[in-house]
């Protein structure tokens, strides 16, 4: 009896052990419900207070007003690959908007005319002034360009009511077409440091009309504007709007803005991490990134409210290259002053739209970080950073010596004088948003290595591009 009692008193302790021990864990795992559900509903309040809405792919079209054109933009990507544009011979758009790298740089600062063939790491050749930026989304920018210098007037790239603003001599004179990429697409071939080079003697618009004759010598060419262009197939030359056009529909088909922040707007609420959660809350909250990088209006989900600021970069100079730098010791970037002529506008930058930063491999208008936690780091301590800054992770040629810093540090933006702390946790969190919760698995280059052509109907050799292991 008495060992009967025993055992009992034992299965019944057992058994109130394993119910307590039920009881916590089921609690434990409602609280921990409750806490994930308490972030999901806080981040989607941030997100409505931020007007983000997740949808600004779904509607790209309807801006559009069309579908794209699908001969059109086939078209535009031979191009964009084709040295015949560029008459120096030696390089064309995806030489610095390249399939490796999301359609943006491979390098800190760009290397235009009289590199090496190649696109990637090992691209050499003489500098120019900036960091080549993303063209992927660049269809939804209402400015274009580190210092803005091409614009559509009304705050929206597909209304040209108001004009398309560039600098002379162009101005105004391309505000009839239709998107502030078509316009643009006017500009990189005229620029002599990126494809045109300095052996052809004329002006910009000389430029173009060679470019147009060579296109329009070119049969297979011929055949292929006249699919896309009535006109021409009626037996129209090839004229460079035309060019412009197909260029640009291209770029229409590179708007990859279905991240796993898109997706948790919609309603996924496990399109995030809980750590990306965590991260987002903090750049719509207490790290401030939203005041600059933001989403709402003429912003179009870009993280990016496209207008300019001093955030104290430093300033990194090419030992050698084929742009004159600024200042008494040619080692300083005015940025938007070059456009405006305005000395109250010197060190002024684009505020970079922050989708798909994963696939970049340098940040900043100049590249001056290697690093997506370098750059996250200056943002929250701008003069600090500046002023430790060491340009060692760079290329050899871009590690100084430096512009001065100083004068950069007199006219920071008032949004970036105070420095904010975050924890360790917090910076992680941070930029584990930033780098993923960002980004479109498309633009990764296992999936853009299919759009490089294996021949481009000129005849011309094709670049040489490195895509690197997969991501």
């Amino acid at each position: 009896m008495g060992q009967r009692f025993v055992s009992s008193t034992l299965r019944n302790s057992a058994l109130y052990l394993f119910a307590a021990t039920m009881i916590c864990l089921v609690g434990f795992q409602s609280a921990e419900a409750g806490r994930l559900k308490s972030v999901d509903q806080e981040l989607y309040g941030a997100l409505a207070r931020h007007g983000f809405t997740g949808t600004i792919e779904e509607t790209f079209q309807q801006k559009l007003g069309r579908p794209i054109d699908k001969k059109r933009a086939n078209l535009g990507r031979l191009l964009w690959f084709d040295i015949v544009g560029g008459l120096n011979g030696d390089n064309t758009c995806g030489g610095c908007h390249s399939p490796t790298n999301g359609f943006g740089d491979t390098q800190p600062i760009a290397i235009g005319i009289d590199n090496n063939f190649v696109v990637g790491p090992n691209r050499n050749g003489p500098r120019n002034q900036r960091r080549t930026p993303l063209a992927a989304n660049a269809a939804l920018y209402p400015t274009l360009m580190w210092n803005s210098r091409f614009a559509a007037v009304s705050g929206d790239p597909f209304d040209n009511s108001g004009g398309f603003e560039f600098p002379p001599p162009e101005g105004f004179s391309l505000s009839y077409l239709p998107h502030l990429l078509v316009a643009q697409a006017f500009i990189p071939p005229a620029e002599r440091v990126e494809v045109a080079g300095f052996s052809f003697p004329g002006n910009s618009d000389d430029i173009r009309r060679e470019v147009v004759r060579r296109l329009n010598q070119i049969s297979e060419y011929v055949k292929l504007f006249g699919q896309a262009f009535p006109e021409v197939a009626a037996g129209e030359p090839i004229n460079f709007d035309h060019f412009s056009k197909a260029i640009a529909e291209f770029e229409f088909t590179l708007v990859f803005a279905n991240a796993p922040l898109d997706r948790f707007a919609r309603g996924q609420r496990n399109a995030l991490t809980e750590y990306q959660k965590r991260g987002a809350l903090l750049f719509f909250g207490k790290a401030g990134c939203v005041q600059c990088h933001q989403v709402a209006g003429p912003s179009n989900e870009m993280f990016s409210d496209f207008k300019q600021h001093v955030i104290g970069v430093s300033q990194v100079v090419p030992l050698g290259g084929n742009v004159v730098f600024d200042g008494p010791g040619a080692d300083e970037d005015y940025g938007l002053e070059q456009v405006t002529g305005n000395s109250s506008d010197r060190y002024l930058f684009r505020t970079a739209p922050l989708r798909n930063v994963a696939v970049m491999p340098a940040f900043m208008h100049n590249g001056a970080f290697v690093r997506l936690e370098d750059a996250i780091r200056h943002h929250l301590d701008p003069e600090s950073s500046a002023l430790s800054y060491n340009p060692g992770a760079l290329p050899p040629d871009l590690q100084g010596p430096l512009g001065p810093i100083e004068p950069v540090l007199d006219r920071l933006d008032p949004l970036l004088r105070t420095p904010i702390v975050l924890s360790d946790d917090e910076f992680s969190d941070l930029v584990g948003f930033v780098r993923y919760g960002l980004l479109d698995p498309r633009v990764l280059p296992e999936h853009l290595k299919k759009l490089v052509p294996n021949r481009v109907p000129s005849g011309s050799p094709t670049l040489m591009f490195e895509f690197q292991k997969e991501h």
